[in-house]
């Protein structure tokens, strides 16, 4: 059902469209040419209404008809998707905006955004008849398509930089899938990974190259469409690396508007770690090219010094008069700690970086102290005990005797 929407493949940098099946990127721009995929909503909204949902599963394959996949397979088991939203009263006060809330997709399968993309992925890998998968990551592509290939019953390799988080490595490792340590960043594990791909002939889930992929991650904005209806804050905010989880999210906001589930659209804040900002550089300068950093920030999963999907990412800021900024490291641990303990949502650094982006726009007057927001939550915390440890108080030694207890106590307020 869901490959009998798809209308066509365009090229984002020179417009020229392609068909649906086995896509790489445009073969006149090459490696720039990133492709997105043109569905037949007037087909589409035949079978996904309000009605129809109501009796669907509660996961992301509710959406079949947005998805490019074959809908007569069947999808991997574990649940993807319809993570909780909270509202967040004491956090939106910290932050200094009228409501806030967090979608915390955390709650996913391997603890992280990368399981929508993922699932999608190895679905598509199976459509093909592969049975090795790989991916460069920084650690949570990582451990989201090893564990969704162990669902499949797919082979998985992974390139990840020599800094990945190893709690993230480990996960990799009990799913079975095979590590490969880079030396260097991010961007020297893609590049690696790349060149594997095309050598080895393995299906390749590198979102950059791979426009499928894209299209699970985009079921973010669907849900927040569906969950909140008329209800959507006025901004949707989200940490960026390459593009691709701000790109998709918008499309999925825009997709459900276009089939009339929403009246409105959100504006997009799209934020940064400092030492990996070239995005918001450009931005800023507005000169239609990336200029590639050497990636410095402790928000792994977004420490991506060139980025490729940086075109659809700066076309959602625009279509949705949204904003980007930058924050620095000090700023994201803040933001981790204050998640925590003022909303009782625990973040990896990613997810922190948007809360402290949101925190940002405010004292800059790019969003209003009367207007309400929306972060989504990327990763859960325990992602990268190192990070959380650095953010956190340390424990208190036990005093030998009550009187010292006492002390203890009495200077923490609790008794």
């Amino acid at each position: 059902m869901a490959l009998d929407h798809l209308v066509r493949a365009t090229c984002v940098r020179c417009g020229s469209h392609y068909g649906t099946q086995g896509l790489s990127t445009c073969p006149g721009c090459g490696i720039e040419g990133i492709l997105d995929l043109e569905y037949d909503y007037d087909a589409v909204a035949r079978t996904l209404t309000h009605e129809s949902l109501r009796s669907r599963v509660g996961n992301q394959w509710r959406y079949l008809e947005l998805l490019p996949v074959d809908g007569t397979r069947e999808p991997p088991h574990p649940q993807v998707g319809m993570t909780p939203i909270y509202d967040v009263p004491r956090l939106a006060a910290d932050v200094g905006v009228r409501a806030l809330k967090l979608k915390d997709d955390g709650r996913n399968p391997t603890a992280s955004f990368k399981d929508r993309a993922s699932a999608v992925g190895v679905l598509k890998a199976r459509e093909q008849g592969s049975d090795v998968i790989a991916c460069a990551s920084a650690g949570n592509a990582a451990a989201s398509l090893a564990g969704f290939s162990a669902a499949m019953g797919l082979k998985s390799v992974i390139f990840v930089p020599e800094r990945t988080p190893e709690p993230k490595v480990a996960q990799v490792l009990i799913f079975g899938g095979t590590v490969l340590r880079v030396k260097g960043s991010y961007d020297d594990a893609y590049a690696v990974c790349q060149d594997a791909c095309a050598r080895f002939g393995w299906y390749n889930r590198n979102c950059a190259v791979n426009p499928y992929l894209i299209e699970g991650k985009k079921t973010v904005g669907l849900e927040l469409a569906e969950q909140l209806g008329e209800q959507l804050p006025d901004w949707v905010v989200l940490s960026v690396g390459d593009g691709c989880t701000l790109a998709g999210a918008w499309k999925g906001l825009w997709e459900m508007h276009r089939l009339g589930f929403i009246s409105r659209l959100p504006r997009m804040l799209g934020v940064q770690a400092q030492g990996s900002a070239p995005l918001v550089d450009e931005f800023v300068r507005q000169e239609g090219s990336i200029r590639p950093v050497e990636a410095r920030t402790l928000a792994d999963s977004i420490a991506v010094g060139q980025p490729r999907n940086w075109r659809k990412a700066l076309r959602a800021i625009r279509e949705s008069r949204g904003a980007m900024l930058a924050v620095d490291d000090e700023s994201i641990l803040d933001a981790m700690r204050k998640t925590a303990q003022l909303a009782a949502v625990f973040t990896e650094p990613a997810g922190a970086c948007a809360v402290a982006g949101l925190s940002r726009a405010v004292e800059q007057g790019i969003v209003g102290r009367d207007e309400s927001a929306l972060v989504v939550v990327t990763g859960n915390g325990l992602k990268d005990i190192r990070s959380a440890t650095q953010a956190s108080a340390q424990p208190i030694n036990l005093p030998e005797d009550m009187a010292g207890l006492e002390q203890v106590l009495r200077a923490r307020q609790l008794i």
